[in-house]
């Protein structure tokens, strides 16, 4: 099940992101770290009504951020579509536990569908340049790698940039 989370669900949140952390950092992938995620953005999203979660029955197994607020980073990107009516997809992870299972699938999918339902024009994100399997997970989903962007204060790797268009009439 797909839902807003909960304040008090911010400690599960905390330690399913370390948990990716680590199982990102053993695959020598460096995305996810004690920089990165900070709990502090989860509490931002979730008092925007942004953060989401997918319950497995028993508390929060992975999240996803959906926002209409672009970066500061995303402004120098030659976008496929103008600066409005976008969303973005941010903290997209699922537990190491229930990886595999279709859950960050269902996670896209669900925000795919609040973009259509808001009118919005496209969705776009960011993975780092190193993730190459989340880079083939948005292409098959038919996100087109637009740029590069870069967090200095999380790694001198380029995170690259996706978009892809939902809504051609907006």
């Amino acid at each position: 099940m797909i839902r807003p989370a909960k304040v008090e669900e911010i400690p599960e949140i905390m330690e399913m992101a370390r948990a990716c952390g680590r199982a990102m950092q053993a695959n020598g992938i460096f995305q996810w770290t004690d920089v990165y995620p900070k709990r502090e953005a989860f509490v931002r999203d979730l008092d925007r009504g942004e953060l989401w979660v997918i319950d497995a029955g028993h508390g929060p197994v992975g999240t996803i951020v959906v926002s209409s607020q672009m970066d500061e980073e995303y402004k120098s990107v030659r976008w496929l579509t103008p600066n409005r009516d976008n969303l973005y997809i941010h903290r997209l992870g699922v537990h190491p536990d229930y990886q595999r299972q279709g859950l960050a699938q269902q996670l896209m999918d669900h925000a795919e569908g609040l973009a259509l339902r808001q009118g919005a024009r496209s969705i776009r994100l960011d993975t780092f340049s190193r993730n190459h399997r989340n880079q083939r997970f948005y292409e098959q989903r038919g996100y087109q790698r637009l740029g590069a962007v870069y967090f200095p204060r999380q790694s001198a790797y380029p995170f690259y940039c996706y978009e892809r268009v939902v809504n051609s009439q907006v």
